[in-house]
């Protein structure tokens, strides 16, 4: 019985794999990670107990990838928003924003920021990480976080003026 099920599971792949990977592609926007999430529902398939019991295979298939990509993207928000400002390029993005920069040493500014970063909301937060750390578009941050292109600009400017201003007051 386990070698038919793996036979099954093995038809699904040589048959869908080229277009569940483009599906995953679709949602998490890099190819090596659509990759490994097909190799992962692939795995999940050979664990089914019981391949007999799902009526529709393709669609179980496809079910089992979306569930698998919103887990990845839930988790990609997570590691988002545990921003690392040591990163030199996070440092350099970061040190752009408040305007009186130059009056305070490198040491001090860094540790005021990643204050003041960590009040932002979550999503300000992300969009801030995703915007200025992994180089993302609006659109790009705005599929991320399930909001529209304007609701991310309207986070990254509340981000820029509660940094500004909470930077000024600690200045």
């Amino acid at each position: 019985m386990a070698e038919s099920k793996r036979t099954l599971v093995e038809r699904l792949f040589a048959q869908h794999g080229r277009a569940l990977q483009a599906f995953l592609f679709r949602r998490v926007r890099r190819h090596p990670d659509a990759a490994e999430l097909a190799q992962e529902v692939y795995l999940r398939m050979l664990r089914v107990p019981d391949m007999t019991a799902i009526r529709n295979p393709e669609a179980y298939l496809y079910t089992v990838a979306s569930n698998l990509a919103k887990e990845h993207a839930r988790h990609e928000r997570q590691d988002g928003a545990a921003l690392d400002v040591d990163d030199p390029l996070v440092q350099e993005q970061l040190a752009e924003l408040p305007a009186f920069a130059s009056q305070l040493d490198a040491e001090q500014r860094i540790k005021r920021l990643r204050e003041v970063l960590q009040q932002l909301p979550p999503k300000c937060h992300a969009a801030v990480v995703l915007q200025y750390w992994q180089g993302l578009s609006y659109e790009e941050i705005a599929q991320r976080l399930g909001v529209s292109t304007h609701m991310v600009k309207k986070y990254l400017s509340q981000a820029l003026v509660h940094c500004r201003r909470r930077m000024a007051r600690l200045g």
